[in-house]
């Protein structure tokens, strides 16, 4: 089944619709707005447990989080490390070489 979203503004005018084809209530959605809010959870581990990209993780938070929720978790995962294992193994790294020259 699949459910137009519409979204409003303020002044009640409809910016965009958003098609929605999942369920709110379907189990694997739950579990991956769960992992996507954990801080230590990489995108990388999500795809492995879900299947689930980064991309398709955007796409489900923006479709299943009302839009302050969404840009709330869009602002507090934008530039956090500890979402990309790469980055944060790369951080680690650095931090540790720094502790040794200390």
């Amino acid at each position: 089944m699949e459910l137009l979203l519409p979204r409003h503004t303020r002044s009640g005018r409809v910016v965009r619709a958003v098609t929605c084809d999942m369920k709110v209530d379907d189990p694997q959605i739950n579990q991956i707005i769960r992992l996507a809010w954990e801080d230590r959870t990489t995108f990388e581990e999500i795809k492995k447990r879900t299947g689930y990209s980064e991309a398709d993780v955007i796409k489900v938070m923006r479709r299943h989080l009302k839009p302050s929720s969404f840009r709330r978790w869009r602002k507090r995962v934008n530039g956090r490390i500890t979402k990309h294992r790469k980055r944060f193994e790369k951080e680690v790294l650095r931090r540790s070489d720094d502790d040794l020259t200390h």
